[in-house]
């Protein structure tokens, strides 16, 4: 007999990928400049110049068994010391390298929090619209996923925030610029939230942490800037991914990061390494630490995005669809003209147009298209938005 909840899991693919599939598909049956694919949100730009420099020098000038050796558990001390340096002259952070764990992505950070600070019938809460495999890393840690719905800007919702929060409350996850929205947590939404958990933490005598999942933290539009999660809350962990930032989806490289005002902080930094030793998360792929370790705070040409943004925003405004529109990462949420946003979502593929319905974000209602594609996609794809947006009669 096999665990009921992995076999379920492995059963029933990620709506993503089974959507990235049939575009697959459809392009070796017509050809890919004839499908119009918004589905998955890996990078279009490649990695910059000094990512590729870093990897010929270290490859060139590293003898082969440091190369390809272990690393400690947590990552490379020096990357460690150089990660929490970058967040504390670009954010004052207050991060020292002792709470700092590099990760084989953000996707690990989180598992290693779920699994570190829940017990089972914990909860966890997240704010809808969120990205689907929370759902996967929550309830694998044997806790409950709690959804809170949002407003209609996708702000949180304070009211239904705090009505969520129970005395099984003891984690909090949130996603600021958002997937899928684009959305990003304003000054004073981190605020409330904030002052929220802390009454909470009074009322039920326990912490709440606060986990931020940072992938998409460099990608902001129009002048906006990064807040940093330590200056909100106390109990607070960020999450980082370079895969967006560097263009390294594949790498699987990131940290967390455990705020140095937070209580018993050597305690929770040695649940979560226990937690990643028993997921099987040893250590980061070396090489790429000792990558990152030069390309810190270094970007990919992310204005190409922005670019794609304002190209494909204005594009849907004026054939008339209702959108979301997005001041980071590299989707932008459009609202579905019917109720049903799978229908929807099926309907447009009559215009080889490969939409992600909203409902595994927690949301009903939309869809998400991730922009990070060629312009000529965006570009070519104007017409059969338009023809859609006949159809439906807008």
């Amino acid at each position: 007999m096999f665990p009921e909840q992995s076999l379920a899991w492995g059963q029933s693919n990620n709506v993503i990928r089974k959507l990235a599939a049939y575009a697959a598909a459809r392009k070796a049956q017509i050809g890919a400049e004839n499908v119009f694919d918004f589905t998955i949100g890996s990078p279009s730009v490649p990695a910059p110049r000094t990512v590729t420099d870093a990897l010929v020098d270290i490859i060139t000038n590293t003898s082969p068994v440091r190369l390809h050796d272990y690393t400690p558990a947590a990552g490379l001390p020096s990357l460690r010391k150089r990660i929490a340096e970058d967040l504390n002259s670009r954010f004052a952070a207050g991060i020292s390298p002792e709470m700092v764990f590099v990760t084989c992505g953000a996707a690990a950070g989180l598992v290693g929090c779920c699994h570190g600070l829940l017990n089972k019938g914990d909860e966890a809460i997240v704010f809808a619209p969120f990205f689907s495999e929370y759902t996967v890393f929550v309830e694998g840690a044997g806790a409950k996923l709690v959804v809170c719905a949002p407003q209609d800007n996708m702000q949180p919702d304070m009211d239904v925030f705090e009505n969520s929060i129970s005395e099984k409350t003891r984690l909090v996850i949130i996603n600021s610029p958002n997937n899928p929205s684009g959305v990003i947590l304003t000054a004073d939404s981190l605020s409330t939230i904030a002052y929220i958990l802390r009454r909470a933490e009074k009322k039920y005598g326990h912490p709440i942490y606060l986990v931020s999942d940072e992938p998409y933290r460099e990608l902001l539009f129009d002048g906006s800037s990064p807040l940093c999660i330590s200056h909100f809350y106390e109990n607070s962990i960020i999450c980082y991914s370079f895969s967006k930032s560097l263009s390294l989806p594949g790498e699987r490289i990131g940290y967390l990061a455990i705020s140095e005002k937070m209580a018993e902080k050597e305690l929770v930094f040695a649940s979560i390494s226990g937690a990643l030793r028993g997921c099987g998360y040893v250590n980061a792929p070396s090489l790429m630490q000792m990558v990152v370790e030069r390309c810190m705070g270094q970007t990919s040409d992310i204005s190409v995005y922005k670019k794609n943004r304002d190209l494909l925003y204005d594009a849907l405004t004026e054939a008339g669809f209702d959108c979301i529109k997005p001041d980071g990462a590299f989707y932008l949420f459009m609202k579905s003209p019917e109720p049903d946003a799978v229908k929807f979502s099926e309907r447009a593929k009559k215009y080889e147009l490969i939409l992600v319905p909203s409902d595994d974000f927690g949301i009903e209602g939309y869809v998400r298209l991730a922009y990070c594609v060629a312009e000529s996609t965006i570009r070519n794809s104007i017409p059969a938005f338009r023809k859609l947006a006949e159809e439906y009669g807008i």
